[in-house]
């Protein structure tokens, strides 16, 4: 299949995506392969809006785990994001792709300030956006900063790219014998705690009927699979959508 079915995405990041091998910080070849996979969708004429978590520099709950306050933890992470999304915009115009950054802290001479139908704008006349900094409220994950703005740009769906293929009954890195799971419920993902999204987020996507895809970013080409809806990863839907509304 060659041709998207998804008209406009929000692509959800984890920092560690841009680590490539190293153990901390952002990696200049990470950054150059997520482009392109960007570039891939984005060549189809898909609307891309972008969300990338900022644990390759900084992470609050780990930090208030040892004894900061949460909330300084927090803003610390949002400033983790605004650095991420500032070097995946680099990484994004070296291949000649339009890109806009908006942040929930404003910080003008770097970013834009997040103003939704700024963003929309920006994405009908083909510029990716990078949304930075989160919800710009500590207590709050990226995750459900990406749910959150995927509502609010009224994405099709949000695209959760991971280290794995998919969601698993149990961590597939720590056991060798957990099951791959192709598709699945809000409610189940919250019942079973399965580590998809915070359970915060998966609430706010079931509550507004989002549709979630996780998959594998490490594979080459799976940005452009999954917008043209090859069946790739782990969908995950409301209860009567399963085996019903699968693209």
């Amino acid at each position: 299949m060659t041709d998207p079915i998804y008209q406009r995405v929000l692509l959800k990041l984890s920092g560690e995506a841009l680590m490539g091998d190293q153990h901390y910080g952002i990696c200049t070849r990470m950054l150059q392969y997520v482009a392109q996979e960007v570039k891939s969708a984005h060549d189809l004429g898909v609307q891309i809006a972008i969300v990338v978590g900022g644990g390759n520099i900084f992470r609050g709950m780990a930090a208030a785990s040892q004894g900061m306050d949460r909330a300084s933890g927090d803003y610390l992470g949002m400033l983790a994001t605004v650095m991420n999304s500032l070097a995946l915009q680099d990484a994004l115009e070296k291949i000649d792709i339009v890109t806009r950054v908006q942040s929930a802290i404003s910080m003008q001479q770097m970013a834009e300030p997040y103003i939704r139908r700024r963003a929309i704008r920006h994405l009908e006349k083909g510029r990716v956006v990078i949304f930075a900094a989160g919800t710009g409220n500590p207590y709050f994950t990226t995750d459900t900063a990406a749910v959150l703005r995927a509502e609010e740009i009224h994405a099709d769906v949000l695209l959760k790219a991971t280290k794995v293929d998919g969601v698993y009954d149990s961590d597939p890195v720590k056991n060798k014998s957990a099951r791959f799971i192709r598709e699945i419920c809000y409610m189940e993902v919250l019942e079973k705690r399965l580590s998809v999204m915070d359970s915060t987020a998966i609430s706010l996507a079931m509550d507004n009927h989002l549709r979630l895809i996780v998959f594998d970013l490490k594979t080459a080409g799976n940005v452009k699979r999954v917008v043209c809806g090859e069946d790739i990863g782990t969908r995950i839907f409301e209860l009567e959508n399963l085996k019903v509304k699968q693209p």
